[in-house]
């Protein structure tokens, strides 16, 4: 039975990670985000929430620009990694070998495992507590066709999502997943 606790849960997992990259005077990032969501569709607006101690979120700040990505289930040890480590300490890209080209917009870096990402251009931000909602315009998309079907969901014969559980724990959605469609009745 759930019962009242005085202390603060957070648990919004199992959820999604975002690879939040960003390229300014020379200096690109990448940063494990897990608090991002989708804010408009028309127009395509996209948030990522940055604690203010991150490297990133001063990079992000100055550049007004930066890009999502997400990568398969292969990848979870990067985003792991591109959690855990400060890019203030080192260069993420190189000690990781991270491939990218950068984005045609932004210059941030889109990276080649990605099947979806995109470049975002920020057009508000706010403090929350001990993060700030970075809001941006979606100023262009990228997708691995190769990884969705024909009706625009993810082929998970050849694609496996990770999603993370919390704690440097990791699942993924996969072709052995369960899946319901559920039909609306009109």
């Amino acid at each position: 039975m759930i019962q009242r606790i005085n202390q603060t849960v957070m648990h919004s997992y199992p959820g999604m990670v975002a690879l939040v990259t960003v390229s300014h005077k020379g200096v690109k990032n990448i940063m494990a985000a897990g608090w991002h969501t989708y804010i408009s569709y028309e127009p395509p607006i996209y948030g990522v929430a940055i604690g203010r101690e991150r490297h990133t979120y001063q990079l992000v700040k100055e550049a007004g620009k930066f890009a999502i990505n997400f990568v398969p289930f292969e990848n979870a040890a990067l985003i792991q990694q591109a959690g855990v480590y400060s890019g203030s300490n080192i260069d993420k890209f190189e000690t990781m070998n991270i491939r990218f080209e950068h984005g045609s917009l932004t210059n941030s870096p889109i990276l080649s495992d990605a099947y979806i990402a995109y470049e975002c251009e920020v057009i508000d931000r706010n403090s929350y507590g001990d993060h700030d909602l970075f809001v941006a315009n979606i100023v262009q998309f990228y997708k691995d066709q190769n990884q969705f079907l024909e009706n625009g969901l993810p082929n998970f014969k050849k694609l496996c999502i990770p999603l993370y559980l919390g704690r440097s724990q990791y699942t993924s959605v996969n072709g052995k997943s369960e899946f319901i469609a559920h039909k609306v009745e009109e």
